[in-house]
């Protein structure tokens, strides 16, 4: 039986026809990395200090800087040790003009009562604007800011399994036409909400389609290639990721609102409709729909635009209906996947979003840890076909674990050594966080594909909605606890991930036959090398007789 793989032979495993659909497709990773990761810059939480008002008249007259008002009005209070002025508290004095003459001295921190802020904050943000300085999410209502990132990842869960599943029903091309739709209009109303309750509601809107239409391009592109150049695309098409971790600091030093860097994160994906025009349905899924016509029209044009000939019929792969997995540990090795795939999500966006609390040059920092993403995805090309996946994968995973245990406790005078062992970090849970998409596309028949690779994404984004929550609560306890819990879910995942079964070598499977019963593919395959060597054989010794 001739199988699409063999078709591929003939029509190009990796022609001019791939490489530019690839091309076109790599470059809807980008626009992902500015909406998971974007909260850095349009939620960036600047130093901030009750407003009174009636520094501002003092302030002109005396000349006081900000600081100079806060030292009166604002208590001392311990943060992590340190004794720092109040951002969420004030002495509770009636400030007036007469209060707060040009000699005033500080209130007596013991005999002073204090109190909340009572006319809202004021920002030292240099005239940057995010959405926490606009709606005022500060103080008793910064976990309204955990919640913005939150809500994007539910959208992340009930869109990757609905695009997932509408990917496997109505085609990868429609499914993320329809998402790149959906994210430009989204997009654009996450931009011009009026208020925070309304932005929460597009955000989650925003988060439904992005992710599922960056599956379903994952998804064709990994169909459309020859099985040796497979996980290769599937690296350098999250690659691209990192590629938009670069431009996005760069992107946020320049767009100081975040409504206009919202803007600019949505543009490609309402270019990414032009797209209808020159990518194709993935083949391999029309011939799993019965859809022959289709699927050979579509592999003959691209056998043309790579200069080769088909001469093969293509036969329709044999689609199961009914999901019966008879081997009794399979499903339990999913399990174990999931729950991995849950840790590294965690401990990648955690990681991602503490650069935005440390106090430094965020700019900087961010672009310094989107450069370390790339050695990841070189270390994974260069391993997975020379050790496998499941040694490399559970490496990159406690690598990343012992590292955020050791950061948590080398001492700030020790910065760069600090910051040696947090890169160490960064690029083991990014090796680790790559290797999840690609290791899961090989355990799903066809059919069901986009919708398996969704359904497992969906503790991917329970992850990310807890992420927010454990980084910037357990920060105020402490600014390393989170390095501490992220650090144990990173040994949990290194653990998880040794159960799973190793896929080097494995062909991707068209049919669950081709789960349940690898060993026939083995058998078949060597049946046929088998019988190529006899042939070859024969052909030798006809040669051979003298005529």
């Amino acid at each position: 039986m001739t199988t699409f793989d063999d078709i591929l032979e003939e029509a190009g495993k990796f022609g001019r026809c791939q490489k530019r659909i690839f091309a076109l497709l790599c470059m809807v990773s980008m626009p992902w990395a500015g909406v998971y990761v974007g909260i850095v810059f349009q939620g960036f939480t600047p130093d901030h200090w009750c407003r009174v008002p009636a520094l501002d008249e003092a302030r002109r007259t005396c000349g006081w800087s900000p600081a100079d008002g806060r030292r009166l009005t604002a208590p001392l209070v311990n943060v992590s040790g340190e004794l720092q002025y109040s951002a969420c508290l004030q002495y509770d004095v009636a400030w007036n003009a007469s209060a707060l003459t040009c000699d005033a001295e500080e209130a007596e921190p013991d005999a002073t009562p204090t109190t909340t802020c009572q006319h809202g904050w004021e920002y030292d943000y240099e005239g940057r604007q995010s959405f926490v300085t606009e709606f005022d999410l500060v103080c008793s209502n910064a976990w309204l800011v955990d919640l913005y990132q939150s809500t994007l990842n539910v959208g992340f869960l009930i869109g990757s399994v609905a695009i997932g599943y509408l990917a496997d029903r109505f085609g990868r091309k429609m499914s993320f036409l329809m998402s790149s739709l959906l994210n430009g209009i989204a997009g654009i109303l996450v931009a011009v909400a009026p208020n925070y309750a309304s932005l929460l509601v597009f955000r989650t809107l925003y988060g439904f389609g992005v992710k599922g239409g960056w599956v379903a391009g994952y998804v064709l592109i990994t169909e459309i290639v020859g099985v040796e150049y497979r996980r290769t695309v599937g690296v350098i098409y999250q690659m691209f990721f990192s590629v938009g971790i670069l431009i996005l600091p760069l992107a946020a030093y320049y767009i100081s609102d975040w409504r206009w860097l919202q803007v600019f994160i949505t543009i490609p994906y309402i270019v990414f409709l032009v797209y209808y025009w020159f990518i194709p349905e993935s083949p391999r899924w029309l011939l799993s729909q019965n859809q022959k016509a289709k699927a050979v029209e579509i592999t003959e044009a691209m056998a043309k635009e790579n200069h080769m000939t088909l001469s093969k019929n293509i036969e329709v792969t044999t689609r199961t209906t009914a999901l019966k997995f008879k081997q009794t540990n399979l499903n339990a090795l999913f399990c174990w996947f999931l729950w991995s795939r849950f840790t590294s999500a965690v401990v990648y966006q955690g990681l991602i979003m503490r650069l935005g609390i440390l106090g430094g040059n965020v700019y900087l920092d961010f672009l310094i840890a989107g450069l370390l993403e790339f050695p990841a995805a070189f270390l994974i090309l260069f391993t997975i076909e020379r050790i496998g996946r499941r040694l490399p994968f559970a490496s990159a995973n406690f690598v990343a674990g012992a590292a955020c245990f050791i950061t948590a406790f080398i001492p700030e005078s020790m910065f760069w050594f600090k910051t040696v062992v947090a890169c160490i970090g960064r690029l083991g849970i990014t090796m680790a966080f790559e290797m999840v998409v690609f290791v899961n596309t090989e355990l799903y028949p066809t059919f069901v594909r986009n919708l398996g690779v969704s359904v497992c994404s969906t503790l991917c984004d329970i992850g990310g909605i807890v992420a927010p929550f454990l980084l910037y609560r357990l920060a105020v306890i402490w600014l390393e606890l989170p390095l501490i819990i992220f650090g144990s879910l990173a040994f949990l995942a290194g653990g998880l991930v040794l159960m799973l079964p190793e896929t080097r070598g494995v062909p991707l499977p068209d049919t669950i036959d081709d789960i349940e019963f690898p060993e026939r593919y083995e058998k078949t395959e060597s049946e046929e090398k088998k019988n190529e060597k006899n042939t070859h054989v024969e052909l030798m010794e006809d040669e051979n007789e003298p005529p």
